[in-house]
């Protein structure tokens, strides 16, 4: 103990019944958006609503995204879904940088862009479900 007193954001807090809930849905939501681009394609591919939870249970579903392997598309419709369900809806965009020997893609949510995605042109926007 370094003797300063613990602040709220030190203490790691179990999580509730609905995180928890939410972390299960991101599980399979995730598993089954992998299955259903490969066997269908981006234009085939839909993700299941979670259940009925509130959205302070976004941690959990962060929570799962940060830990377990996904591509930025799988990771961008899961939570486009999220999203959309509990009322903030945003298209999913698709780009590739301006120039490159490689083909790169990245696919990121609207309203939530990262830190890379200025190097990107849009190619394809996936509009957000209608709950």
């Amino acid at each position: 103990m370094d003797g300063r007193p613990k602040l709220k954001s030190d203490v790691m807090t179990a999580p509730d019944l609905a995180t928890l809930r939410a972390a299960l849905w991101t599980h399979g939501a995730l598993r089954r958006t992998k299955r259903e681009l490969a066997r269908r394609g981006l234009e085939g591919t839909q993700v299941s609503p979670p259940p009925p939870l509130p959205a302070h249970a976004r941690r959990g579903v962060m929570a799962v995204i940060r830990r377990k392997p996904n591509t930025c598309l799988e990771r961008a419709l899961v939570l486009q879904r999220w999203e959309a369900s509990h009322g903030a809806a945003s298209d999913v965009v698709i780009g590739v940088p301006g120039r490159s020997d490689d083909f790169v893609a990245h696919a990121w949510l609207e309203h939530m862009p990262d830190a890379q995605v200025a190097a990107y042109h849009e190619l394809h926007r996936i509009p957000a479900p209608v709950d």
